[in-house]
């Protein structure tokens, strides 16, 4: 273990003395558990439909479904600061994971935001989910990509083309010799149209990555 590891299973020890467990689904007390057995047993899992394929961004994971308890539970953590659920949110996305790309990646990156909404919002919530998927794996997440255009934020378009085009050239790779050759795991908090993740693939395999696979807390549900 190194010392990283030891600190950062220090700090979660800590944590959960001063700061109590709450399902992040339901805010119901936990004590050592991750999330309640009710939201355990009732979330929108996406089971067998973990694995999304889309144009531009190829293959995405994600272990739980956009809606219901999952949807505000991501936007409390997103906009209000709610980091409570970090170690449920990094264990969802380790497990699925390991059973959709398990012996496909090298390393493990994340979709960053701009300088501006980080000052803002305090926080990257996509390389935090990334550092605490990581944990279990004992090694930590590299930084690839910078977002040097502050654009509109996408959840404001619902129009797929519109963000394809509000995503465009937003991103810039970091040190593309530390990204050549490798099979990265890329990580963001939910997948909708999947814009973003198309462009952060685009920049990465530009920058000499030889795959990336993306994976995401929740999914929106596809109408039938």
């Amino acid at each position: 273990m190194s010392v990283n590891d030891g600190l950062n299973k220090v700090s979660r020890g800590v944590m959960d003395f001063l700061f109590p467990r709450k399902c992040p689904f339901c805010g119901k007390p936990v004590g050592r558990e991750l999330l309640c057995e009710k939201c355990e047993e009732k979330l929108p899992y996406t089971q067998d439909r973990a694995l999304r394929r889309g144009a531009g961004y190829g293959r995405c994971a994600s272990p739980l479904f956009y809606e219901e308890g999952v949807r505000k539970a991501v936007l409390d953590y997103k906009f209000h600061g709610k980091l409570g659920g970090l170690n449920c949110f990094g264990s969802m996305l380790a497990q699925c994971a390991a059973e959709q790309y398990s012996g496909e990646f090298d390393a493990i990156t994340w979709v960053p935001v701009s300088k501006k909404r980080l000052k803002k919002r305090g926080f990257d919530q996509s390389r935090f989910l990334a550092g605490s998927a990581c944990v279990d794996w004992h090694v930590s997440p590299v930084e690839t990509l910078k977002k040097v255009v502050d654009n509109p934020p996408q959840s404001g378009l619902t129009d797929a083309a519109a963000r394809r085009a509000n995503v465009l050239g937003v991103y810039e790779a970091v040190n593309a010799a530390e990204i050549a050759g490798k099979r990265w795991l890329l990580i963001d908090d939910v997948l909708t149209t999947g814009a973003t993740l198309a462009e952060c693939v685009r920049v990465l395999k530009e920058a000499g990555a030889q795959d990336v696979m993306c994976l995401t807390l929740a999914v929106v549900r596809k109408e039938d």
